[in-house]
């Protein structure tokens, strides 16, 4: 063999060992994320049953449709129902037997090929009563309907507010009645609200279907009243059944606070469907959509790009690709600021502007390393100068993050980081146009701020399976805080033993990291769903749909300095 064959044999074998490499890091990946959504489907199918199969029978046995039942019939069918909050209350609440997707169902349907926001609550989990994410969940519901104008339908089953939470539900601002003032607010913005009264709807409650446009009720098992038959014989002693006080002939017949009696279930939202047949349309926000295009790699692909373990680097723009059309993107300003990747793309048809975290280590222009994943100077100022265009454009924007905060150390801050950082933060918060969401991977401290998390009104913000929530790493958290602990003993003359300090340090971390997984951000509404990454086209596809009934004001470049 002559020297230049060798070489190019040792140059074959050694790619044949790399792509094998690459193939088993995919393939690793690929069965880490399989995991973790067998362990996603798994929880939802638990939350699905709501209070469980003893309770559906007995609302079965009552002529009524379960929540989700109701939630199929109404919308259009083979249609998508976009799930928000799913997992709202998961794993709390557990000293009063939990509360599966806070006791509400709550997603964005198509009826009559209308997007439309539905809220029903689910009498099988504690026969509906309100708890305090219940409220939360209500709120963040009325907030998207408001935001992107779109119908929302209200189907009432409720026994009102859990009383041995009432004091977390009742009287602060974003409690229980700051739902009846958004019925006002929209009925003010002209966006359309129907309720039915498909069960129980009492006390304060009993406002929310009676501000609505138009109420609904169904016949035997759907009744509303300001105070029940018990109440009402504490209150004034006056002895009277349910259906005499508030059923469906008397709220329909005799005082008229309702506009339909409706015999069943089934008949009553077969009427929900005819009046939102006939609603008029809003004018359109103008954002620009072609014929859409499927990626041209294969989006089935992202499960075995993104790693399971945080800390691992992996090729931004290969996911980028399995989510774009045709797996086409024009990148902004693509040699400068290189942690974090601007670009044009299109999603579904829909024109948008993408903004993520490159996750792999890079070189500046002066030949300096950068970690992936970290936001430095240059790169805060290239994707805050990319959301000034994408506004001036009128261009939704998608933030896709995998982010552990901007850079630290005397030469970042000697070279202004905070000033930077604050830009960027700044462009997000007085962006105008719609913003989505994507949590992949981490989203620590400022850099959930930056890359537009809650606190920064995305029209939706949706996790993966792979994201963590804090505002530091778990190890980092950990190691600050038992620093801490270690410094107050010391202070106290006291000393630590280091096999006690190792068990303090795993103490902490467990608990800190259980408190950055998505389940626990998805329990709180941090995060509106958890999804399968391959389902990320058809959430902001869906999303800029939702958004464009509502239009956008005009950016004001002259409310920051660039």
């Amino acid at each position: 063999m002559t020297a230049s064959h060798q070489m190019t044999y040792q140059a074959f074998t050694s790619n044949q060992r790399i792509m094998t490499k690459s193939d088993i890091n995919r393939s690793k990946n690929e069965d880490a994320m399989k995991l973790l959504l067998a362990r996603l489907h798994h929880r939802l199918e638990r939350i699905w049953q709501g209070g469980g199969q003893k309770k559906i029978d007995k609302e079965h046995e009552q002529g009524k449709m379960t929540a989700r039942e109701r939630v199929a019939y109404l919308i259009d069918k083979d249609s998508e129902f976009l799930e928000i909050g799913a997992f709202a209350g998961f794993e709390m609440y557990e000293e009063y037997g939990g509360c599966p997707a806070a006791g509400v169902v709550v997603g964005i349907g198509r009826i009559k090929g209308r997007q439309c926001m539905i809220v029903a609550n689910d009498a099988t989990v504690k026969a509906g009563a309100w708890f305090p994410i219940a409220a939360k969940k209500n709120l963040r519901a009325q907030e998207i309907a408001m935001e992107n104008r779109i119908p929302i339908i209200y189907l009432v089953d409720s026994a009102g507010v859990f009383l041995p939470m009432q004091d977390e539900i009742f009287a602060d601002k974003e409690h229980f009645g700051r739902i009846f003032r958004n019925n006002a607010k929209m009925s003010s913005m002209g966006i359309p609200q129907i309720a039915a009264i498909m069960g129980s709807c009492v006390a304060g409650g009993a406002y929310l279907p009676i501000m609505s446009d138009e109420a609904l009720i169904v016949e035997g098992t759907g009744s509303i009243f300001l105070a029940g038959p018990y109440l009402v014989k504490a209150a004034v002693g006056e002895e009277v059944d349910k259906e005499t006080l508030g059923g469906a002939t008397t709220q329909s017949e005799i005082s008229g606070v309702t506009d339909y009696k409706m015999p069943d279930d089934p008949t009553c939202l077969d009427t929900i469907r005819d009046l939102v047949d006939k609603i008029g349309h809003f004018e359109k926000a103008g954002f620009d959509r072609i014929e859409s295009q499927l990626p041209k790699e294969n989006p089935e692909e992202i499960i075995g790009i993104m790693p399971e373990e945080s800390n691992q680097q992996y090729n931004t723009v290969e996911i980028l690709k399995r989510i774009v059309d045709d797996s086409k993107l024009t990148f902004y300003k693509e040699g400068y600021g290189k942690t974090i990747l601007c670009a044009y793309a299109r999603i579904d048809g829909w024109a948008v502007g993408i903004v993520v975290n490159n996750r792999e280590v890079v070189k500046n222009a002066k030949g300096e390393m950068q970690f992936g994943g970290v936001i430095y100077s240059d790169s805060a100022d290239k994707a805050t100068r990319f959301i000034l265009n994408c506004n001036q454009k009128k261009i939704p924007l998608v933030f896709l993050q995998d982010v552990t905060g901007f850079m630290v150390g005397t030469r970042s801050e000697h070279g202004g980081i905070i000033k930077d950082g604050a830009k960027m933060v700044n462009a997000v918060a007085n962006s105008t146009v719609p913003k989505f969401t994507i949590v992949m991977g981490n989203s620590y401290g400022a850099g959930n701020y930056a890359m537009c998390g809650k606190a920064y009104d995305p029209r939706l913000i949706v996790a993966w399976p792979t994201a963590k929530i804090a505002v530091m790493g778990g190890s980092q958290a950990a190691k600050t805080l038992l620093q801490i602990q270690v410094s107050t003993l010391k202070a106290k003359g006291q000393t630590i033993e280091p096999e006690e300090e190792q068990r303090l340090l795993k103490e902490i971390t467990d608990r800190y990291d259980s408190q950055t997984t998505p389940y626990y951000a998805a329990a709180r509404l941090w995060v509106d769903a958890i999804i399968d990454p391959r389902d990320t086209r058809k959430w902001i596809s869906e999303g800029i749909a939702m958004a464009s009934h509502a239009p956008v004001e005009r950016f004001n470049v002259g409310v920051m300095q660039v």
